[in-house]
């Protein structure tokens, strides 16, 4: 809901304090340094308090994520809102209250003396969100969401071209002039790289040879409402995070919907394909089955494996007309850890972003286990493999590695690389020396810190 809130706190912005209460589902997000991250990365730009030990969540008497509470200017609880919500009933609220405490008297205009939190200091990329690596064409494509820009190497990291000015917008035209906002999930057709452009809510197009970008779905805003889809430039979108293509068809993990949706070839309409909507970990018929958040794709050629990410789980998906999803490790909502082992109820996995296929093999990014593991989608083993749980930045031995938040993952050759979030970094794991060092970026300037 964070597009909405940031549309009211724009409006409102002399009427209305928002105030952020983080109550932390995962074991992970207790930590204070990731809240932190997390405020950052997502460019929140209110306060939030680490409700840790949920104390103001059973103080407010709380059942569910998101709730909204509404406190008038003496202190009072007037209202509560459970679940996401839509922008103009909001607005219109907001409208009401202000004329109602304006006319009481009791509204303060008066600027409040909070300070943002302060970025870290400049790197090559910030916040890496997503990495797709192109063995054939030797290139490595690497999101760089906190920037919103894509930047293309070589796979030893040398920069051939950045895609997009870095100051969040939704524009096409030129490679330079072109505009992202936290572009995430990344496909290529050739000389075509697909961008799950994920705060734009919109898919687009970058022409790798002619040098210029284009939208292909999306209309800028965030889908509420019935998801039937529809023309690709008139249907609206909901946080497309990660994007993967088989025969032609370009799939999308639509995060913000809970399903997988399809553009097909010649892009006359895009629309659901896996998923009923609904938050819930149950596989079957495609449109009869339900997902999780679906935040990760990668693809075998024939069918498609999913980070789903809120359930902690990786399902498969048969794609074909008839198909369906089956879950290979993950048992739902609140089942979540880090164990490693052999089928659903043996293995844990904690929020996982992150998949790629590689000979046989899923390797997963599993987020806030701060690892990377390795999954046999045959029989369901899942064993660590880099990463000391531990989130930090050190290379050398795959065990003793520490990632921050690794969100992404891709496979060139005997090399994984990983978009490790929270160190804007690059990181890279040999498969056949068990080691992980961090990829040098050669030609590449730090996004402006002042977007």
């Amino acid at each position: 809901m964070l597009p909405q809130l940031r549309k009211l706190e724009r409006k409102w912005s002399r009427e209305l304090a928002v105030v952020g209460v983080h109550s932390p589902k995962f074991l992970s997000e207790r930590e204070t340094d990731s809240v932190r991250a997390a405020i950052l990365r997502l460019e929140v730009g209110h306060p939030v308090v680490n409700d840790r030990d949920f104390r103001i969540w059973q103080a407010y008497a709380v059942r569910a994520w998101p709730t909204l509470m509404f406190v008038d200017p003496r202190g009072r609880v007037i209202g509560k809102h459970e679940g996401e919500f839509r922008l103009e009933p909001f607005d219109e609220l907001l409208r009401r209250m202000v004329e109602e405490f304006d006319a009481a008297g009791w509204l303060d205009r008066r600027p409040l003396p909070f300070e943002r939190e302060r970025r870290p200091d400049p790197t090559p990329l910030r916040f890496p969100g997503k990495v797709l690596a192109d063995e054939a064409g030797g290139r490595l494509f690497v999101s760089d969401t906190g920037g919103h820009r894509i930047v293309v190497a070589d796979l030893e990291g040398r920069v051939r071209q950045v895609v997009g000015s870095g100051a969040p917008g939704l524009a096409d035209g030129p490679l330079a002039e072109a505009a992202f906002y936290q572009p995430q999930g990344l496909a290529l057709d050739g000389d075509t790289l697909y961008v799950a452009d994920t705060e734009n809510h919109a898919l687009r197009a970058v022409d790798l040879a002619a040098g210029r970008v284009r939208t292909i779905a999306g209309t800028g805003a965030q889908l509420v409402g019935p998801r039937v889809g529809g023309p690709p430039l008139s249907t609206a979108l909901s946080s497309p995070w990660d994007l993967a293509i088989v025969a032609g068809t370009l799939y999308v993990a639509m995060a913000g919907t809970h399903q997988l949706w399809a553009l097909p070839p010649g892009g006359e309409r895009v629309a659901p394909h896996t998923g009923d909507g609904r938050e819930a970990l149950e596989d079957g018929p495609l449109q009869a089955a339900s997902m999780n958040q679906p935040s990760g794709l990668a693809t075998n050629g024939r069918q498609l494996y999913v980070a789903d990410s809120e359930a902690s789980a990786v399902r498969v998906v048969d794609p074909r007309p008839g198909g369906a999803i089956r879950t290979i490790v993950g048992e739902g909502l609140f089942e979540f850890g880090d164990r490693d082992g052999v089928g659903r109820a043996a293995v844990r996995l904690q929020h996982p972003l992150g998949v790629a296929w590689h000979e046989g093999v899923v390797y997963v990014a599993d987020t806030y286990n701060h690892k990377l593991k390795r999954l046999d989608p045959k029989t369901g083993e899942c064993r660590t493999l880099a990463g000391s749980g531990e989130a930090g930045h050190a290379d050398g031995p795959a065990a003793a590695a520490r990632f921050s938040e690794p969100s992404g993952v891709s496979a060139a050759g005997s090399r994984l690389f990983v978009a490790d979030t929270n160190n804007h970094a690059v990181r890279v794991a040999s498969l056949d020396r068990g080691e992980v060092t961090t990829l040098a970026f050669r030609g590449l300037a730090p996004p402006d810190q002042s977007q």
